[in-house]
């Protein structure tokens, strides 16, 4: 089975006066890509479709490395270490997708994490592929693969954009009591136990269901009900840009699922790593005269203990920093702010 996601020029474009970006996350399930001719076929389809990752669930291959195609993708594989061909994950990276390429992490047959740079160097996009078990898979396997999954997924900062997505083997369906912060009423079908699963997931970790939320019109062939198990989920604090999920038929891989693609507008704010640390200021203004005279007085008291000092370089260079601080607030004293209204009572 597969999914896939797709990461356009929003990653690789750096220019700083384009704030917001044009995301695509696509998701798709496909059997067996080990056979003849399926990887060709879906680089095919990435290139037709001008998508830049594809994630793969399902592959059947064994172990996880990396290699090129021919025709330049990068791929990412995590399967089984030995024994038989079975589950596998994958992610299919296009040239231009390898370049915002951070790094990726293999976790077994059923977990794929890849991680790629934004236009914020704060920020990153995290993508973690997931093949989950079937509905009829022992209560075992399912909390096994939910508590790795859950480990994998508490790591991720949540200042980054977080999407997990893939073949969730999980029906959600449209009632959304109790789960109204995490999903729409535009799922199909009944919820079932991997879908309880999957949405008490999501809802723990603050995700949303996207394939849950906007409406479209229903042309199934036979105009009946169709099962919806593959998912893209963004984190809850990027809803707001979340512009479209909708299901293309068009593509064809010999698979009896279709591709999904999800739309947002990503606008990305600069993230401060120590937003609690104040910047010192001192009022060297006062610098003339007189003061001049005791802040260098000061100063040179403060460096003569440090002349025989035998200490490592980043031992040093503290203790003259800590010297230029403690007189600047000795004699300078700090800087006050004081707000000044732009416009006056008169």
């Amino acid at each position: 089975m597969m999914a896939k996601g797709e990461i356009r020029k929003d990653l690789s474009d750096r220019t700083p006066s384009s704030s917001a970006r044009s995301l695509r996350i696509v998701s798709w399930n496909v059997r067996t890509l080990y056979e003849a001719g399926k990887c060709v076929q879906a680089t095919r389809e990435m290139q037709r479709y001008r998508l830049d990752m594809l994630g793969v669930s399902e592959t059947h291959w064994i172990q996880s490395v990396q290699k090129k195609l021919r025709s330049g993708e990068l791929v990412l594989f995590s399967g089984k270490e030995e024994g038989i061909q079975e589950e596998g994950v994958a992610i299919i990276l296009s040239k231009r997708a390898q370049r915002t390429l951070r790094g990726w992490e293999a976790h077994g047959s059923r977990l794929l994490l890849a991680s790629f740079s934004s236009s914020n160097r704060g920020i990153n996009i995290n993508t973690l592929q997931l093949y989950a078990p079937t509905n009829a898979a022992s209560d075992e396997e399912k909390e096994e693969f939910y508590d790795q999954l859950q480990r994998i997924t508490e790591k991720l900062p949540r200042k980054d954009v977080n999407i997990i997505m893939g073949d969730a083997n999980a029906k959600v369906g449209s009632d959304n009591i109790s789960y109204e912060e995490v999903m729409g009423k535009q799922g199909l079908g009944v919820m079932n136990d991997n879908g309880e699963r999957f949405a008490d997931f999501c809802s723990l970790n603050d995700l949303v269901i996207g394939g849950t939320i906007f409406p479209h019109k229903d042309i199934s062939p036979d105009g009946g009900t169709e099962n919806q198990i593959d998912h893209i989920c963004i984190s809850r604090k990027f809803r707001r840009s979340l512009q479209d999920v909708r299901v293309f038929r068009g593509a064809d891989i010999g698979s009896d699922h279709h591709l999904v693609i999800a739309t947002f507008q990503l606008k990305l704010k600069r993230y401060s790593r120590n937003p609690t640390t104040k910047r010192l200021k001192f009022q060297v203004n006062l610098l003339q005269g007189n003061k001049i005279t005791d802040f260098g007085i000061t100063l040179k008291n403060r460096f003569q203990p440090l002349e025989h000092l035998d200490e490592d370089m980043e031992t040093y260079w503290s203790q003259v920093k800590d010297s230029f601080i403690s007189t600047c607030k000795e004699v300078l004293g700090e800087k006050d702010y004081k707000h000044k209204d732009w416009i006056s009572q008169e």
